[in-house]
């Protein structure tokens, strides 16, 4: 696995994990990359400092210096995607309208809010919202169900 600092082009500043480089831009080309606080899919790497040794004798995993990303224009983004691709991010945006339709947007409170619910101290229902992987990963480790939501109609626009 890969962490990236990704960055949106209105300037948002996130981290992602990825299998790999090329796993970034396949999922970055079909627009299932999206900014946690604006949902914009226009986001690209960020600059990123070479890992530093530490005197702590703690192992740490040494990371790449991001790279420019590869560009592709053809005029048209269906021409990039075919028939197939078009028709499933039609349907992951229809899960995804079927996923917060009956649900609460909750923003930035995400895990706060996932984790009154989990342990009784707010009243039970279906959220969304946004969090960091690792609020992410602390959530599942405390045995709180959550899932990543599809992308958008408006991915790729």
């Amino acid at each position: 696995m890969i962490k990236y600092q990704l960055q949106c082009d209105h300037d948002h500043q996130f981290e992602g994990w990825f299998q790999s480089g090329d796993a970034f831009d396949t999922q970055k080309k079909r627009g299932f990359v999206e900014c946690p606080v604006c949902q914009s899919n226009k986001v690209d790497r960020a600059i990123m400092a070479p890992s530093v040794a530490r005197t702590d004798k703690e192992i740490v995993a040494s990371l790449p210096v991001a790279q420019e990303p590869n560009w592709i224009s053809a005029g048209s983004e269906e021409i990039l995607m075919s028939p197939e691709m078009i028709e499933l991010r039609e349907r992951l945006a229809e899960l995804r309208d079927e996923m917060i339709k009956n649900a609460d947007d909750v923003g930035t409170d995400f895990a706060e809010e996932a984790r009154r619910i989990h342990f009784g101290e707010a009243e039970e229902r279906q959220i969304y919202g946004q969090t960091s992987l690792d609020e992410v990963q602390e959530l599942l480790e405390e045995g709180i169900s959550v899932l990543p939501l599809p992308p958008g109609r408006d991915v790729g626009h």
